[in-house]
């Protein structure tokens, strides 16, 4: 029978997991590991679903007790419903495709909706502490747990084949849940940045990009690099729920920085923005001034952005300024840039 208490500890543990694989899935990139961290995400969202029959039988009792405070019950349902948007949004985004309301787009609302529960969640755990019983870490609440996420992924995969089967808005899904749009057409692409960051007008004609290395330092002027005759098919897959594959023409930026085997690369945009890469990884990365046969327009990066084949698009740097190769560890910046 599913007490109220065994309800709470589920809750307690797929709510964390499913925020968790969320911001996982924005981080491990567009290759294999998306595909599980997806489904492990989907696999969590389902079983909250799962649970609010219970979760709602709770709620009620616990809004008709007198002694619980107005704040305590006001954050108790605003956490609810805070999670219900994100829920609702999430699933309309993966089975019903991209659509805005209010400007805003599916993925975002899920996002922000999931951003805006947390600290309701956090005041809920304080509130309604619950002290930890020994039956709680018990093997069998693990199975319990461990069923429910079992279910969850059970009818994620149903979900899947029955809209595979009747060719689903859904079947058009990467692996990372992103939509085609803009492929091989840059007027096509959503032009997006992260954050704050606002679109500079930068004169190409005058524009070089600072090289720092252990060798020394040079500017490389924009001519240079829209000579360049290195081009890589890759896919831009932004964490909007997007993503456009095409051709990207510039330099390597190996051939630029030259062979080091060991420390980081530092890639700044002219906004300030930065992402970190191994210097190993300098043959899989592009410095790139022209998709598709056609330069970039300013939204999209112009007059040189970073190509990084394999990751999401928060790491293909706009408006590169910089490069410069360092000591340090790549992995020691934030996982998602706080600029």
């Amino acid at each position: 029978m599913a007490t109220p208490r065994r309800v709470n500890l589920a809750l307690l543990a797929v709510l964390p997991a499913a925020f968790a694989t969320g911001w996982l899935a924005f981080g491990v990139g567009t290759l294999w590991p998306a595909r599980i961290v997806i489904a492990a995400h989907a696999a969590t969202g389902i079983a909250v679903v799962l649970l609010i029959p219970w979760k709602s039988l709770i709620v009620r009792r616990g809004l008709v007790r007198p002694r619980r405070s107005v704040i305590a019950k006001a954050a108790g349902v605003a956490l609810g419903v805070l999670v219900l948007i994100s829920l609702a949004a999430g699933f309309a985004h993966a089975y019903a495709g991209p659509h805005t309301l209010l400007g805003l787009s599916e993925m975002q609302i899920h996002v922000g909706a999931a951003i805006a529960a947390v600290p309701l969640f956090a005041v809920h755990i304080v509130v309604r502490r619950q002290r930890v019983r020994t039956t709680d870490v018990s093997r069998r609440s693990a199975l319990r747990i461990g069923l429910l996420g079992t279910a969850g992924l059970a009818i994620f995969l149903a979900a899947e084949a029955v809209d595979d089967a009747v060719r689903g808005t859904g079947r058009l899904r990467r692996a990372t849940g992103s939509y085609p749009q803009g492929t091989d057409d840059l007027a096509a692409m959503p032009q997006v940045a992260w954050l704050f960051d606002t679109v500079p007008r930068l004169d190409p004609d005058g524009f070089a990009v600072l090289l720092r290395t252990p060798d020394g330092r040079r500017d490389v002027r924009y001519a240079e690099l829209a000579a360049g005759t290195d081009e890589i098919r890759a896919v831009l897959d932004c964490t909007g729920g997007w993503y456009a594959a095409a051709t990207w023409r510039g330099v390597r930026l190996d051939r630029l920085i030259g062979q080091h085997s060991h420390g980081i690369v530092t890639v700044t945009s002219a906004t300030g923005y930065r992402r970190a890469f191994p210097v190993a990884d300098a043959d899989k990365l592009w410095l790139v001034t022209h998709a598709g046969g056609a330069p970039l327009d300013a939204g999209h990066g112009a007059p040189v952005r970073l190509v990084a084949p394999g990751r999401r698009g928060f790491w293909w740097v706009k408006w590169v300024a910089s490069v410069e190769v360092e000591t340090g560890l790549w992995s020691w910046q934030p996982p998602f840039p706080v600029h």
